[in-house]
């Protein structure tokens, strides 16, 4: 057993040989398409309201529709609310979702298809100790072990489904003891259940590792399926990254945490959680399920170094040299490209949130050289230019007199990786290596390049280049995410330099979405930072009106986390790295945190 495997292979895109689990007259697993999801955000207690929008949430094209169920009275409205869908045609499976309640689930788990539970606060308590003994340690798990099992035997009388849905923001107290803040807390806290689950013989199971930490989330899943991989399990995975926010970073978080799990063939069922109406997050769902299922179709396996020693469950930035500020420490710069505007004005670059570091003008040398702004042209027109460096192909650049004796650009793929590049690597001292790749499933070309230069110790900066030809804005931040993002979450990657050949999506967008995806990488911070959540049954005010009045006040206060949640059942555990946080506590109120501290209610 390799003791670093999370995926079928480094070199294929193939799903993970996930167990099928049967929910309602939708299936889910290794044999069926990968399923989407969203959640009810009216009161349980509100029949009509609920039905209603399980309507409008199955109309979106979701296979799934959660609902919030904090009480035992709401638990028992659950055959109301199945009942009004079914008067109204419509089947769609429903997933309780349920916080402290063990008898609230119980409940639930006789009247629909689905119950989600979480692990931190389904049994233990939120007690304030400084430690466990082994004895009270192993005392907890076998009082787990009781009042779940009941579960479990109800859900198999029922026919009804389990998901083991951990969140990074509330894990238990004694999980917290033992393995503190981290990816591995959140995957013993599964493994405690699907020890109980395999031990009963119950296998109608989904699993869940989200955090609004895309770095936390995406090493927790691969942590957990190393582990089931060593304990000769393999349950189905749902994906999702909690508290994304909205707009293009709410996508930009969930496409990068969830295609780069898909991209390790990672993910059965996926919900995009946005502080939008429910219905909205589907089609972004949509598109992520549809991109990655463009993927699989490619069947060709790129090539790796033949020992891999990376560690892809810990965040280490690939150490390479400082090149005329770009590598070493620096932060991953950005490249944008204006190769198409003849008569570039200042205000044609891009600036928002910041200026892009370097703008790409292929053979056009603008009339103008602005100040502090950095050019990148076509190596046939480069002249020694003032702030201007030229671009290379690969095998240009080894037979061009035209460099610049500062700094250079050589566009590479895994093509040119070979024996003779190696032998030709001193010759690249002063250059910049641009990794660009045509192949259908781009993540995993680029990554290998990735992997032989660490494997070779080769220090030359890496920029990150992709472009493509979208007339939607909306597909363009899903694939840009879905295929860059993952490579700066492993610490690979000096910049980004993505593209777009149709016109319709704007410079300014694009500049937005690569500075977007280095800070949900949490590589570049480069604006205010949003943990918002996306609403539920359990909301206190109207999240979508107060999110934006926070941004209207706050957004010029770059760096800063602020926290903005509904109620408390993730509350300041989910925003536990936010600077500030905004929490409904009751009808009517709201607390106010610095860092993990109420300073008022």
């Amino acid at each position: 057993m390799n003791n670093n495997k999370f995926s079928n292979s480094l070199s294929k895109l193939s799903r993970l040989q996930t167990v099928n689990v049967k929910i309602g007259n939708i299936s889910l697993g290794k044999d069926y398409p990968v399923r989407t999801q969203s959640m009810t955000n009216t009161k349980t207690s509100d029949t009509i309201q609920t039905v209603k929008q399980c309507i409008e949430i199955a109309n979106a094209g979701a296979d799934y529709v959660r609902i919030t169920v904090p009480t035992i009275p709401e638990a028992e409205n659950l055959k109301n609310i199945k009942s009004g869908l079914l008067k109204n045609n419509c089947n769609i499976p429903l997933i309780a979702d349920i916080h402290f309640s063990p008898k609230a689930a119980e409940i639930a788990a006789k009247y629909i298809e689905k119950v989600r539970i979480n692990p931190g606060n389904y049994i233990d308590k939120k007690i304030s100790r400084n430690e466990y003994s082994e004895q009270e340690y192993n005392a907890e798990l076998q009082k787990l072990e009781q009042k779940f099992t009941n579960l479990i035997n109800i859900c198999k009388q029922n026919n009804t489904a389990l998901r083991i849905g951990v969140n990074h923001g509330s894990l238990s107290a004694r999980i917290m003891l033992r393995y503190g803040d981290t990816p591995q807390g959140m995957v013993e806290s599964a493994m405690e259940f699907l020890r109980i689950c395999k031990k009963q013989n119950f296998n109608d199971v989904v699993i869940s590792m989200k955090s609004s930490n895309v770095r936390v989330m995406i090493q927790a899943y691969r942590l957990l399926v190393n582990k089931m991989f060593t304990e000769n399990m393999m349950f189905p995975l749902h994906l999702g990254v909690t508290e994304a926010g909205d707009g293009i970073d709410g996508r930009v978080k969930s496409a990068i945490g969830i295609g780069t799990l898909l991209n390790d063939g990672i993910g059965d069922t996926i919900r995009v959680s946005l502080t939008e109406p429910p219905q909205d997050e589907i089609p972004v769902a949509k598109a992520i399920v549809n991109y990655f299922e463009k993927k699989l179709t490619d069947k060709t396996k790129v090539d790796l170094p033949q020992k891999i020693n990376f560690n892809f469950f810990e965040y280490n930035k690939n150490k390479t040299a400082d090149i005329f500020g770009v590598g070493g420490k620096n932060k991953p710069v950005v490249i944008a490209d204006l190769s198409d505007i003849k008569n570039l004005s200042y205000n044609d670059i891009p600036s928002t949130p910041n200026f892009a570091d370097f703008i790409f003008t292929d053979k056009i040398i603008p009339e103008n050289l602005f100040q502090n702004i950095k050019f990148i042209c076509n190596y046939t027109v480069f002249n020694n230019q003032k702030n201007t460096f030229p671009y290379f192909t690969y095998n240009k650049i080894l037979q061009s007199s035209k460099k610049s004796n500062k700094l250079n650009f050589a566009e590479i793929t895994n093509e040119n990786i070979n024996q003779e590049f190696y032998k030709n690597i001193d010759k690249f001292k002063d250059c910049i290596f641009v990794l660009s790749s045509q192949k259908i499933n781009s993540y995993l070309d680029k990554r290998a390049v990735f992997l032989k230069f660490f494997d070779k110790k080769i220090k030359n900066p890496v920029i990150v280049k992709q472009e493509y030809n979208e007339n939607n804005l909306q597909d363009f931040i899903v694939k840009s995410a879905f295929d860059n993002g993952g490579l700066f979450i492993d610490g690979f990657g000096d910049g980004i330099f993505i593209s777009n050949k149709n016109k319709t999506i704007s410079k300014n967008d694009i500049n937005k979405i690569s500075f977007s995806i280095l800070q949900a990488a949490r590589v570049r911070i480069s604006k205010t930072d949003y943990i918002s959540c996306p609403s539920c049954g359990r909301t206190l005010f109207d999240l979508q009106t107060t999110t934006e009045k926070i941004k209207q006040v706050t957004s010029h206060l770059t760096g800063l986390k602020i926290g903005i949640m509904g109620c408390i059942v993730n509350g300041i555990g989910e925003m536990a790295d936010a600077d500030y946080g905004y929490v409904g506590e009751g009808k009517g109120k709201i607390s106010l945190y610095k860092n993990k501290e109420l300073i008022k209610r």
